[in-house]
C-alpha cells in the first residue's frame, strides 16, 4: 500500500508524472492532457485533468495505476 498521496495542483502532478518516466503526448483544445509511459514493452496511456488548483488523492492514484506505476514506484515518487 503506497503512502498517502497529498493533494496537489495539476501542474505539480504533471511534473511528478514526467519525473516518474511518463511523457506528455498531447493536449488539443480540451481540459485533459494525455500522458504515456512505457514499461516492460507495454505502453500505458492516461488522461489528466489540467488547469485545476487541487486534484484529489483518489483521482491521482487512479491515474498512476493507469500508467502502470506500482506501490513501490509511487512511494519513490512521493
Amino acid at each position: 500500500m503506497p503512502k498517502r498521496i497529498p493533494p496537489m495542483s495539476s501542474k505539480k502532478f504533471a511534473m511528478l508524472l514526467t519525473h516518474g518516466g511518463a511523457i506528455f503526448v498531447r493536449q488539443k483544445s480540451t481540459s485533459h492532457a494525455i500522458f504515456e509511459r512505457e514499461k516492460d514493452e507495454n505502453v500505458y496511456r492516461a488522461p489528466v485533468v489540467m488547469g485545476k488548483r487541487e486534484l484529489s488523492p483518489k483521482y491521482m492514484k487512479i491515474v498512476l495505476r493507469q500508467l502502470g506505476f506500482t506501490d513501490c514506484e509511487i512511494d519513490l515518487l512521493l
